[in-house]
């Protein structure tokens, strides 16, 4: 019950049915055809136990239209015995055809005494989601228990939406909604209770949108009565650093760094998600910011998900910092005991004011004695009690610091609207002009051998490739290319190339060791898993062909095919699949070939995929919807956004009701 996250009988009333089965009418055995699911009701005609490879219970039930096979691997002597000729039975479950003609295997079933036989089922038959270790019998029982108190006590349940919203929106109350959902009359409309879109289920999303929607505006409110640092410099190593530059900001560039920079001026905690496309440019601005905390004397934390990441923006902000005479520390969980210690002496003294790392920067003994600026890279890859942790470091001097998160995955504004209600959003819209767009092409892996032609093409005129495969090692259980399989056979294949090997399991030391290779080209053609998705920048790069590609998410392919297109070449990206396809991966497919633009992706992304991907695999904390889908709930949104001024405004007394039913104890994760 635990793992289904069921700890009350209110928590039992909100684990909603997946699907239902009609037990409401018996079906004659004599109309039943292959993959029926049916109830039916008959006499036990002959009960035998069959041995072989595997001893079976075989029941022969009659209803004098037909004769069905009831077959049962599982049984005990008890069972059996209740089971004899002449027993009537009640039973429920799909129709198969089997060696003999039609049967059932483990149906669920009830032997009928007396005037039993007649009735049948009111409702249609609930199915719940359930786990190892609890029948789904069981939870329907508990279920059933649960509605049961609801229909007696149903005062007890607080109504969450007052009755002017009911009213408005045509919502039934609560304990209707949850009674027609748990128990839908035979007339209800099954195909819309099993997409989600009946009125009962549009009332529960509601309400359950709604409370994230306010609990995140309300640690919105809360978070602008604590006191940051007012970071107002002269700029003058903003505008240094921006005369060393070898480019000029976009206009989104610009704008968003004002939009940061007139933040940070304030004495509230600035709370902005920086979203931006592959290679638009966001680094530069998170520089920016990060240059304004320092002439103000406070130390800045950038932290990325990744060594491989970590390392470069050192690196980067090392070579553009250096001329500005800022120093950039580097923390990794792979220093030695000694240079840790002088590390954390560096940062602990205040003498450092950049400190770049991975999860490092968040333990315990990293002590910010200044932290003016968290800025997290690929916010999506941390779990909440990280970001929290790193934040909270700024609290012994009683001052919040200000947080920029970033993200090349753009957030579809629907998520916008909901999961990061609680964050200011600045777009970079536009790619720089020396961005080219990189030609993708879908390819059946059938044409293995045109590629390493290509391959070869590309490596012969100075250019470089990488092969991306998303299993390690071969794996019985999913499909897919591995790495160190690929390697070796293109190896022979292409015998006159240097190919590298990078995967996540490999040491930190060595995974640099190759990219360094890479990055130099002393390695033609790299075969790497998705751990270059992010933070590898190599311009000499003007091939990526990405194996199983129908297995990965949009906007995962689409970070990978931003690792190439970074020089003045035209690049090109293919995505091998394997056939047949899936209708849903023909769609995702068809998304990557015709745009290369983020946001478009991120809006097909959430529409093919839902939330999940979008909200990080890591994400604990608030923002775990049981009831709304934001796929196919986004209508609602807008709705919601005013009911949430009207209940604040003129229904407070709702509030803890609502956030008691769908958070549970997870607000304070909204403090991240």
């Amino acid at each position: 019950m635990e793992r289904l996250g069921i700890a009350t009988v209110q928590d039992l009333l909100f684990h909603l049915p997946i699907r239902y089965e009609d037990r409401t009418r018996i079906a004659p055995i004599g109309t039943l055809r292959p993959g029926d699911s049916a109830a039916i009701h008959g006499l036990v005609e002959l009960a035998q136990v069959k041995m072989g490879r595997r001893r079976s219970l075989l029941l022969h039930l009659s209803d004098g239209t037909g004769t069905l096979l009831l077959r049962f691997f599982h049984f005990n002597l008890a069972q059996q015995q209740s089971l004899s000729r002449g027993t009537p039975l009640r039973c429920f479950g799909e129709v198969r055809l089997g060696p003999h003609g039609l049967e059932m295997v483990h149906p669920e079933y009830r032997v009928m005494r007396g005037d039993k036989g007649l009735e049948v089922e009111e409702t249609f038959t609930p199915v719940y989601p359930t786990t190892a270790g609890l029948h789904k019998t069981l939870l329907r029982r508990l279920c059933a228990q649960a509605l049961a108190i609801l229909q007696r006590n149903g005062s007890r349940l607080t109504e969450g939406l007052p009755t002017e919203v009911l009213a408005k929106h045509h919502f039934p109350t609560l304990v209707e909604a949850l009674t027609f959902i748990h128990r839908p009359p035979p007339d209800a409309p099954l195909a819309q209770l099993e997409q989600g879109t009946h009125p009962s289920q549009r009332r529960l999303a509601f309400e359950e949108l709604l409370a994230h929607h306010i609990s995140l505006r309300n640690l919105r409110t809360n978070l602008l009565t604590q006191t940051a640092p007012s970071l107002c410099p002269s700029g003058k190593l903003r505008a240094t650093f921006l005369r060393t530059l070898p480019f000029s900001l976009t206009n989104a560039q610009q704008r968003t760094t004002q939009e940061i920079l007139t933040d940070l001026a304030k004495p509230t905690p600035m709370l902005r998600l920086l979203q931006g496309d592959v290679g638009s440019g966001k680094t530069v601005v998170s520089a920016l910011a990060a240059l304004t905390a320092i002439e103000c004397g406070f130390q800045v934390a950038l932290m990325a998900p990744t060594d491989l990441l970590s390392d470069q923006h050192w690196r980067t902000f090392q070579r553009w910092f250096e001329p500005l005479r800022v120093p950039a520390i580097r923390l990794s969980g792979k220093l030695a005991q000694t240079e840790r210690k002088a590390v954390l002496a560096e940062i602990a003294n205040g003498h450092t004011l950049l400190a770049i790392g991975t999860h490092a920067l968040f333990q315990e003994d990293v002590l910010f004695p200044r932290l003016g600026l968290v800025i997290i890279d690929e916010q999506h890859r941390f779990g909440v009690h990280q970001r929290l942790a790193l934040r909270d470091k700024g609290l012994p001097n009683s001052l919040v610091p200000h947080q920029l998160v970033m993200t090349a995955t753009p957030i579809p504004r629907t998520l916008a609207m909901t999961a990061y209600a609680d964050l200011d959003i600045s777009s970079i819209d536009e790619l720089p002009p020396n961005r080219r767009k990189v030609n993708t092409a879908v390819i059946p892996e059938g044409r293995r051998k045109e590629i390493i032609k290509r391959i070869a093409s590309v490596c012969e005129n100075s250019r470089q490739v990488y092969w991306v495969c998303p299993l390690i090692e071969e794996s019985e259980v999913l499909e897919g290319q591995a790495a160190i399989s690929t390697a070796e056979k293109l190896a022979k294949e292409l015998s006159g190339l240097k190919i590298g090997l990078i995967h996540g399991r490999m040491k930190s030391e060595d995974k640099d060791r190759v990219m360094a290779d890479f990055a130099s080209g002393a390695i033609n053609l790299l075969v790497a898993t998705t751990v270059v998705e992010v933070g590898v920048d190599v311009p000499n790069a003007s091939l990526m062909i990405i194996e199983n590609a129908e297995r990965l998410g949009l906007a995962q392919v689409h970070q990978l095919r931003g690792r190439v297109g970074r020089g003045t070449t035209q690049s090109d990206c293919l995505l091998l699949y394997r056939p047949p396809l899936t209708e849903l991966a023909k769609a995702r497919l068809r998304v990557l070939r015709q745009t290369t633009n983020g946001f478009e992706i991120a809006e097909k992304d959430l529409e093919l995929r839902g939330p999940g991907e979008l909200l990080g695999t890591r994400q604990a904390g608030p923002f775990r919807l049981r009831v709304a889908d934001l796929g196919r709930d986004r209508d609602l949104l807008p709705a919601v956004q005013k009911t949430a001024r009207t209940i604040t405004e003129c229904y407070p007394d709702c509030l803890t009701p609502l956030f008691h039913r769908w958070l549970g104890d997870a607000v304070h994760y909204g403090r991240v």
